[in-house]
This record gives C-alpha cells, sequence and structure tokens, in this order.
C-alpha cells in the first residue's frame, strides 16, 4: 500500500479486505492495543495476540472432531476451523484461552483494528468456515454450544457478505479517518466474484490448494446437516446465494512437496540448485512427455471429506520413471483428483458452458493447465486480474 501514491489514497471511499475463511486468531479487546506515532493510526503495536492457526493446522483429529456436539449446519466440522480450535483450546489449554476476550480470522484483526472496535464483526462467509454456523439463519448455534460450555463471549457479531463492519477512526496511510470498511470477506468467493461474469461458468483455482466451483440457483437452500461423506460443499456467496465448490486440499503444494523432496536429496549427494530451477526442469521434461501410464494420486494431505485418503503411485514399469513421466502424472493427478470430486457431467448438467482457470499455479504451470483441459470436455479460459483483493474491491465498488 505505501507504493501507491498518498494523493489516490486519499481518494479511497471504501476498504475492503479478504482472506482464508478457514482460521482462528484470539486476542484483547482493543484497550489491549496501542496506536503511535506522529499521524496516529498509522502504526497498530499489538499486544496480547495468539498465533495464527489455520486449516493447515492438524491439533483436531478424526477422532476429537467425532466426539464434539453435532452442528446445526450443513458445513461439516474441521481441523483449522474457529469454533473446533476453540474446543481443543478449552479441553487442552483453557489457561491459554482465557487470557483473551475476542476472536475471529487474521482479517477480521485487521478490520477490528482499523475501525478501533472492541468486538469482531464477521461477514457469514466467514461464520461458515468456523462451523457452528447456520447459513440460513445466520445465528451461531447457541444452543448446541452454551450445553458444551463454549466460551459464547468469543464468537464474532454475524453480519451479511458486504455489510460494513464500521469506520476508520483514524487516519491510516493517508486513507482519511471515517472512511466506511466492509466486514472481511472470504478469498475465495471475493476470487469467484473477480472472475465468473456469467452463471453459465464454472471457476477453477489451481494455488497452493484447489477448488472448483459453480453458481448455485437463486433459490437453492443446503440441507440441515452435513454430509461428511460428500466432497461438494456449499460455500455462502452474496445476497443469500451459494457457490457449489469441490475445495481439494492437494494442488500446487503438491508440487511444492515433489520439488522439495528433490531438493532435498540432491543435498544428500551433494549437488545445490535452486527450487525453482528445480521447478523450471520439472515444466521443461513434462511438456516433452504428453502422456504416460504412470499414475500418482497425489493426496499427501488426504481430502476433508476423506481424511485417511493420503497419497499413492501405482502402475510403476522401467519406462515411465523419467522426470517427463513422473512429473506429467503428478500434474494430471492433480487434476484428476479435483475431477474426481466434482466430475465434469456435474458441471454440464447445470448448464456449465466453460472453464475460468486461475491460481498462481496454473498461471506457473502449462502442464497443468494441458491437463485442466484433458479432464474437462469444456472450453476453458484463463482469466485476468482473477484476485481475491480485485474481487473485494469490485463486491463494495458495488455496493457503496
Amino acid at each position: 500500500m505505501s507504493s501507491l501514491p498518498r494523493e489516490k489514497l486519499r481518494n479511497v471511499v471504501c476498504v475492503g479486505v479478504s482472506g482464508q475463511m478457514h482460521g482462528i486468531m484470539l486476542w484483547r479487546a482493543m484497550a489491549g492495543c496501542e496506536w503511535y506515532g506522529a499521524d496516529a493510526g498509522r502504526m497498530f503495536r499489538p499486544k496480547d495476540v495468539s498465533q495464527l492457526i489455520t486449516w493447515q493446522d492438524g491439533r483436531c483429529s478424526d477422532d476429537f472432531l467425532s466426539a464434539l456436539p453435532q452442528p446445526d449446519s450443513h458445513i461439516s466440522l474441521a481441523t483449522g476451523f474457529g469454533c473446533t480450535t476453540i474446543f481443543w483450546l478449552l479441553r487442552h489449554q483453557p489457561a491459554y484461552l482465557q487470557q483473551f476476550g475476542v476472536a475471529g480470522t487474521i482479517h477480521d484483526y485487521v478490520v477490528s483494528m482499523l475501525c478501533g472496535l472492541e468486538n469482531c464483526v464477521m461477514s457469514v462467509q466467514n461464520a461458515a468456515g468456523w462451523g457452528y454456523f447456520n447459513t440460513v439463519t445466520g445465528r451461531w448455534n447457541l444452543d448446541i454450544l452454551r450445553p458444551a460450555a463454549f466460551p459464547l463471549h468469543l464468537l464474532p457479531e454475524p453480519v451479511d457478505a458486504g455489510a460494513l463492519a464500521g469506520r476508520t477512526f483514524s487516519v491510516w496511510h493517508g486513507i482519511p479517518a471515517g472512511t466506511p470498511v466492509g466486514a472481511a470477506l472470504g478469498d475465495f468467493q471475493c476470487s469467484v466474484y473477480s472472475c465468473m461474469s456469467s452463471r453459465d461458468d464454472a471457476v477453477l483455482n489451481v494455488s497452493t490448494s484447489a477448488q472448483l466451483t459453480f453458481a448455485m440457483p437463486p433459490d437453492f437452500t443446503p440441507g440441515s446437516v452435513p454430509d461428511a461423506r460428500s466432497a461438494v460443499s456449499y460455500f455462502p456467496y452474496f445476497d443469500g446465494s451459494y457457490l457449489a465448490v469441490a475445495a481439494a486440499l492437494n494442488g500446487g503444494n503438491a508440487v511444492a512437496a515433489f520439488v522439495g523432496m528433490l531438493n532435498e536429496w540432491m543435498k544428500e549427494f551433494g549437488l545445490e540448485l535452486s527450487e525453482s530451477s528445480i521447478y523450471s526442469r520439472l515444466i521443461q521434461s513434462a511438456l516433452q512427455q504428453s502422456s504416460t501410464d504412470l499414475r500418482v494420486t497425489p493426496t499427501i494431505l488426504g481430502e476433508r471429506h476423506d481424511s485417511a485418503r493420503l497419497g499413492l503411485v501405482c502402475n510403476i514399469s522401467p519406462a515411465n520413471l523419467s522426470l517427463g513421466h513422473v512429473t506429467r502424472a503428478l500434474c494430471r493427478g492433480i487434476l484428476d483428483n479435483v475431477a474426481a470430486m466434482m466430475p465434469a457431467h456435474m458441471l454440464q448438467e447445470v448448464g456449465v458452458k466453460r472453464i475460468v482457470g486461475s491460481g498462481s499455479a496454473l498461471s506457473r504451470n502449462e502442464v497443468l493447465r494441458q491437463e485442466v483441459e484433458r479432464a474437462f470436455p469444456l472450453p476453458v479460459v484463463y482469466g485476468r486480474d482473477v484476485d481475491s483483493a480485485v474481487g473485494v474491491a469490485m463486491v463494495f465498488n458495488d455496493r457503496i
């Protein structure tokens, strides 16, 4: 932000923030923080703030999750969700939990900071990613959480996606005090908003993880209980609508793990190569290998609907062990996993006419793009400016 001309920042009419829905931070009320500096509000020094716990945190095991009360929600519980993490802290580190009076996602924390709030205002998009939230009623499952001794005072105040959380209470990097600030939104929904130009579009994002989504009809209402075995979830979008989402935990991170493994092997042989050089060589090798009978299932992190399903390599022969074969099979496996979660016929049945591809892994990896076009018999276009920051700006520009 500091690189933008200050005169442009003075013209900002609204601040929008987006980030990962599945995560939690805990902090004290604003009384536990200090603003300082000649231009009050330019610098923020936090006190008593927890570390960020994300969807990659593994402390909530399947056994722990199965022992929690059943939520009144169509979304299954998972490790890294805000409420499940609070339950874990309540049972394993209660003294630590008692230090804090407010909880939210990291981007909710930023909004609270900008507005000087002593509480946390959370959009329904983020609340859905916390568990124990009914997206149809827009309320927390208080009747379920209260008997379980859940610390209800930590629950944020839910508001509609696109609603304002408050106003900047001080000048911030040249943005005037009193500028409206939107409640933080999910980065996934904002990325989709930035590039889904028609309800006939599906959006495929492959970055660290991978998601394939399309818009449900306006009158769609999700079921009242989660289907833990379903690979498709329904995320709240905007204006009461939903996205059908196949949210794979394994995407570009599987390629990154392969690169990291090769790097460690080479170090053991006394060789040094940068990971960027390894990545580039992998792509070049795979582009020269247009097909392979090697099969790689790259679900090294499992999946939310099947946490026990880990990675697998099969159909190995002396003829398919080259770098090109293995890299091609890995990229194919990433897309085959997504296609298994949301098959092409499912997209066609709801009237999807094309797929909009986005994400850092797709933009960097031509092999992945080739495998997208192989896995889905639909036209694929690659969006420009497909970004959650662009999307959140568009959301509030459409509403201010």
